[in-house]
C-alpha cells in the first residue's frame, strides 16, 4: 500500500532532502513551505518527475488557517496521512545576547518552531487515529529539532527554547500516541551544511579543524539527516518510540 506524507519546509535545505528520499522510496508527498509557488516551481519540476505525486501548499506554520488548509488538502489529495516530518524551523533574525533577546524575536521563533508544530501534529495525530492501521501502524511522526535542543547558545537563545520544548512535545506524543499505534521520534541534527549556516561557515571550519569535540570532524550534509528519517519512517523500529537519533557526528559524546 501507497503512503503518503506530510514535510514542512521540504522544499529547500535539510527538508528538500527529506522529500528526495521519501520519493526515493516511493512515499507520495505534501510539502508547506512560505515561499509563493511560483518562486519553487523549479524544484517542483524536479520532484515531480517520478512516480509519486508532489503537492504544494504555501502557507506559515504560524497561521492557524495556513495549517488547517495544509492538513485538509492534503487529505482530500491522498485520502490518509502515514507519515508527518516537522521539519521547517526558522532562526532568529538577529543573532543577539540573551540579555538583549526581545518578545518580538521570541514570539516569532516559538510561533514558528514549537507553537505552529505542536498544533500541526496535534492536527495530523487526530486524523492518524481515525485512519484504518497498515500492518498494525496508524502513522510515524519524525520532529527534526536540532542539538541546540541541549547546547547552549547564549546569542539566539529563543532557538534553543524552541527546540527544547520540540524534545518534549516529542515525548509527549509519543506517549500520548503509543496505544493508537503511532510511532514519535526526534532527529538532532548537528552542524549541517545548509543556508541557515552558511553566514557562519569560517567559523565552524575552525570549530572542526581545532576543537576536537565532533568524533567526525566534518560538516553534515542534508543527506545525512535525510538517511536518519528513512530509518526511522521504516518498518525495522515497531517496538520504539519516544527515541532521539542524533546525526551530529558523534558531537553529543562527551569528550575529555
Amino acid at each position: 500500500m501507497k503512503r503518503y506524507a506530510l514535510v514542512t519546509g521540504g522544499a529547500r535545505g535539510i527538508g528538500l532532502a527529506i522529500t528526495r528520499q521519501l520519493l526515493k522510496e516511493g512515499v507520495g508527498v505534501s510539502i508547506l513551505g512560505t515561499s509563493p509557488q511560483e518562486k519553487v516551481a523549479p524544484v517542483l519540476k524536479d520532484l515531480r518527475t517520478g512516480q509519486s505525486p508532489v503537492l504544494y501548499f504555501s502557507g506559515s506554520l504560524a497561521d492557524r488557517g495556513d495549517r488547517e488548509r495544509y492538513v485538509a488538502g492534503s487529505v482530500e489529495a491522498f485520502g490518509r496521512i502515514d507519515i508527518l516530518i516537522n521539519n521547517a524551523g526558522v532562526a532568529p533574525k538577529v543573532r543577539t545576547d540573551l540579555l538583549s533577546m526581545t518578545e518580538e524575536s521570541f514570539t516569532q521563533v516559538l510561533d514558528i518552531n514549537l507553537k505552529g508544530m505542536l498544533f500541526l501534529t496535534q492536527s495530523v495525530a487526530r486524523r492518524m487515529v481515525g485512519q484504518e492501521p497498515v500492518e498494525g501502524r496508524r502513522g510515524v511522526i519524525v520532529n527534526v529539532s536540532s542539538m541546540s535542543a541541549y547546547v547552549s547558545s547564549v546569542s539566539r537563545g529563543e532557538y534553543c527554547i524552541s527546540k527544547a520544548g520540540v524534545s518534549m512535545v516529542t515525548a509527549l506524543f509519543a506517549d500520548r500516541l503509543a496505544e493508537e499505534g503511532i510511532g514519535v521520534f526526534e532527529v538532532r541534527p548537528g552542524i549541517i551544511a545548509t543556508d541557515m549556516t552558511a553566514a557562519v561557515t569560517e567559523k565552524y571550519d575552525r570549530f572542526f579543524a581545532e576543537s576536537g569535540q565532533v568524533p567526525i570532524a566534518r560538516w553534515g550534509t542534508p543527506e545525512d539527516v535525510a538517511g536518519a528519517v528513512s530509518l526511522l519512517i521504516s518498518d525495522k523500529l515497531r517496538y520504539s518510540t519516544g527515541d532521539v537519533l542524533n546525526v551530529d557526528g558523534g558531537y553529543h559524546i562527551r569528550r575529555l
